[in-house]
């Protein structure tokens, strides 16, 4: 893992729980690891509300101003440049779409001063509403890309169903992230599963996650 990793995609495309499952990984490495939790469009899914986890697994957390409260609005005060310099590890989660990607803008500059040791990941879900067609997917990247003034690296295959997702829901999109792959010319970086589809997949970019942010009526 880069010393920088963004984390962007569409509305509840698994942004939010790939960023936790990298942040615990980085940590487990005996990194010093902090995510900032850039998400001032949803306050359902965000970071935020792994504070407490974060706290247990060493992990620094910097969220907006009155994230998870009720004065929950969009201030932001980060010195990111700052947080990188403190870290091995940063961790950022976008909010989705080209609208939370503005506040991604807000820090393009500090950013490219780290040049190639920033990863920018699209994270694709082809079961996901406005994402299923290559289409849909690569029009929202370049959209993303325009709001940040940032470039993506590379995409994660993020396809799923929640608790239904199976090897066939996952695997059965291959060609659709190869098709996204060859059209913005980014690699794909993994695909992920849940740990308990990643035991049984022979694939050798499978990347096992656990599911920490669920729908409401599953908490």
């Amino acid at each position: 893992m880069k010393k920088i990793t963004i984390i962007t995609g569409h509305y509840g495309s698994g942004k939010t729980n790939l960023a936790v499952n990298l942040a615990i990984q980085a940590s487990r490495m005996g990194k010093a690891v902090a995510v900032v939790d850039l998400d001032i469009v949803n306050p359902y899914f965000r970071t935020a509300d792994f504070r407490e986890l974060f706290s247990e697994k060493n992990i620094k957390l910097i969220a907006p101003d009155f994230a998870n409260s009720n004065l929950d609005i969009p201030s932001i005060q980060f010195d990111l440049e700052q947080i990188a310099k403190n870290e091995d590890c940063l961790i950022i989660d976008v909010g989705g779409d080209d609208a939370g990607a503005v506040a991604l803008g807000r820090y393009a500059e500090a950013l490219s001063a780290y040049g190639n040791d920033v990863d920018m990941f699209y994270v694709i879900n082809q079961r996901r509403y406005l994402t299923s067609t290559p289409d849909e997917a690569v029009k929202l990247m370049y959209e993303i890309e325009n709001a940040s003034r940032m470039r993506h690296t590379a995409i994660v295959n993020n396809t799923n169903l929640g608790k239904e997702t199976t090897v066939e829901i996952v695997e059965n999109s291959a060609e659709f992230a190869k098709e996204i792959s060859v059209r913005t010319g980014l690699p794909v970086k993994f695909t992920t599963y849940p740990e308990e589809c990643a035991e049984i997949t022979d694939n050798p970019c499978a990347y096992p996650i656990k599911i920490y942010v669920k729908p409401l009526w599953e908490m």
